[in-house]
């Protein structure tokens, strides 16, 4: 365990600098912290050690997920635009994220596996509660600025990481139902930012919503 919480705390420090790094628009820094904290994370999450999880299975399909998730960062700090790409990236991870979440721990049976109908039912009625207001005026703006193309694409990327959440929430693991959470704060203020309009700091509560949301996944995995 030694290696994993040298690679968190690493990946911890990497994350501050990256906030420091887009609040000061110093792109330099941003291009070498912001991947740095997810190839961290990878790497903790890859060598977290069969004795301390009863996730094994979770834990590579979180891995494949974290891998998809810095292939898109790179993707979307680029200068050239390459969002399209880069959602494709994140959407395979999202869907490796729900697989992961639908792995039972083992032995089978025991906790963390909380689904019930209630709570998948309750969970998916706050998710789409809270996705309502932002999808719609997201897909205003998209249809308003000739952005038809993206409206189907983000569509499937909403209801991926909505189930993601969803999923999350029932699996009886607060750092995952936490960490969920604010990935999908972290995308909500992103895409708001991006085809409605910018949000007072809002790059940077995307950075931090998202590594930190990126944390708890991988510690949600410790057992």
């Amino acid at each position: 365990m030694t290696a994993f919480w040298i690679l968190m705390g690493l990946a911890a420090v990497a994350a501050i600098v990256d906030w420091v790094a887009v609040a000061r628009e110093d792109t330099r820094l941003e291009y070498v912290a912001k991947p740095a904290v997810l190839a961290l994370l990878t790497v903790a999450a890859a060598v977290l050690p069969s004795t301390h999880t009863d996730l094994v299975d979770r834990k590579w399909w979180f891995v494949a997920a974290l891998s998809c998730c810095l292939v898109g960062d790179v993707l979307l700090m680029l200068r050239r635009d390459l969002f399209v790409p880069g959602l494709v990236a994140f959407l395979v991870g999202h869907v490796l994220f729900i697989v992961g979440l639908l792995q039972p721990p083992s032995p089978a049976g025991t906790p963390p596996f909380a689904f019930s109908t209630t709570g998948l039912v309750v969970a998916s009625l706050v998710a789409v509660a809270y996705g309502a207001v932002p999808a719609t005026l997201i897909f205003r703006a998209l249809a308003r600025d000739g952005g038809g193309a993206l409206v189907a694409p983000v569509a499937v990327y909403l209801v991926a990481i909505l189930t993601m959440a969803v999923l999350a929430a029932n699996v009886g693991v607060p750092a995952a139902a936490t960490g969920a959470a604010l990935f999908v704060v972290s995308d909500t203020v992103l895409a708001l930012g991006r085809f409605v309009r910018p949000l007072p700091h809002g790059d940077v509560v995307v950075h931090v919503t998202y590594h930190l949301a990126q944390m708890l996944l991988v510690l949600s995995l410790v057992r």
